[in-house]
C-alpha cells in the first residue's frame, strides 16, 4: 500500500536511508531532515507483515523545480514495481502543484531513464546547488551522482 509518511515512519526512514547511504546508494540525512520534510516522502507498506518497505520523497526546489529524492526500498521486495509507484506518486504530487520539472540527482541511471528521465549537465541545476549541494562533502569535485530531468 502506497501512501504519505507519517510521524511514526521517521525512525524507519532514517534508518532505511542510513542503510541505502552505508552501501553508497543515496546521500544521508539526519533525524533532524527527516522530521523538518516528513511530508515530503511517500512510503510503501507491506500489509500483509504491516512493515515499510521503500520511501521516496519529492521536495520543492523552486517555483518551476522539484526532486526526486531518497529512493529507496528493501532489497528483498526490488524488481517488484515499488519504486516505480513511488517515484509515481511524487510525480504526480509534482504535477498537482503545478510543478512540471522534475530532476533526480542519482546512481541509478538505467532505472530513472526508463521513467523518462534523461541526462543533463548538473550546472543546469543551479538552484538545486545552491540548496543542497554546496553542503555536500562530495561538492563541488567529488559528485558522481548523476543529474536526470524529466520534464512533464
Amino acid at each position: 500500500m502506497l501512501r504519505k509518511a507519517r510521524i511514526g515512519d521517521v525512525k524507519t526512514i532514517h534508518r532505511m536511508i542510513n542503510i541505502s547511504s552505508g552501501k553508497g546508494e543515496i546521500l544521508p540525512r539526519s533525524l533532524m531532515d527527516i522530521y523538518g520534510n516528513l511530508r515530503d516522502f511517500f512510503v510503501y507498506i507491506d500489509e500483509e507483515h504491516n512493515s515499510l518497505v521503500g520511501i521516496c520523497a519529492m521536495s520543492i526546489i523552486w517555483e518551476n523545480l522539484a526532486e526526486i529524492r531518497s529512493l529507496f526500498v528493501e532489497e528483498s521486495r526490488r524488481k517488484e514495481g515499488i519504486g516505480r509507484r513511488l517515484v509515481e506518486a511524487c510525480i504526480s504530487e509534482a504535477i498537482t502543484l503545478d510543478l512540471y520539472r522534475v530532476f533526480t540527482l542519482t546512481f541509478q541511471v538505467e532505472f530513472f531513464s526508463r521513467m523518462g528521465f534523461k541526462i543533463v549537465d548538473r550546472s543546469t541545476l543551479s538552484e538545486k546547488i545552491w540548496t543542497d549541494c554546496f553542503r555536500c562533502s562530495k561538492y563541488p569535485d567529488y559528485c558522481d551522482e548523476v543529474a536526470m530531468v524529466l520534464d512533464l
